[in-house]
This record gives C-alpha cells, structure tokens and sequence, in this order.
C-alpha cells in the first residue's frame, strides 16, 4: 500500500471481498487434502453401545493387595515350571557310562 495515499473505502472493501473469496478456495483445497489424509470411517454396528465409564481409582491398600496376589501367583508357576524340568531331567544312559567310565 502506498504511504501518504488515503485509499478508498471502495477499494478496500473490493480488496477485502477478493481475499476472502481466495480465502474459501483455499479453505477448501485444505479441507480435499485433510479427506484424503484420514482414513475412510468404520461403518458402527447397528446398535450403539454406551460409552464405558472411567474406572475408578484404587487405594494403595488395594493395589498392594493386588500385587501380593500377583507375586504369589507367579511363584507357584515358577515352582510348577521348576519341578517339570526336574522331572524332565533325563538321566545318562548305559551306552553314556559306559564311554565316561
């Protein structure tokens, strides 16, 4: 814009309309380009299920609770992983005694 020059209110609003008409073209070239860019939505089940409820926090004495369990839990695998590999352990035969002694 020039300096010193008072410009038309006409001019303005001719200037103003045609930057809001690029405006909208671009607005819509955005808006092809973010269609393209997402994913095409999943057609719902025809019956809608309610939206889940947040869970609801647990005390500290709960969550210890919890992992005491879990712990014990994992101990008793541990103890039936462990006595399956002993059963398991396969003791040398006569052919293998034989060579070593």
């Amino acid at each position: 814009m020039p300096r010193g020059k008072r410009l038309d209110s006409a001019v303005l609003q001719a200037a103003l309309e045609g930057l809001e008409s690029q405006r909208q073209r671009v607005d819509q070239q955005m808006a092809q380009v973010r269609s393209l860019l997402r994913p095409a939505p999943k057609k719902r089940a025809a019956t809608a299920q309610a939206p889940a409820k947040p869970r609801p926090r647990l005390s500290l004495a709960a969550r210890k609770r919890i992992a005491a369990a879990q712990r014990k839990r994992w101990a008793e695998f541990k103890a039936k992983q462990a006595a399956q590999a002993a059963k398991r352990h396969r003791k040398p035969g006569k052919a293998v005694k034989s060579a070593t002694a």
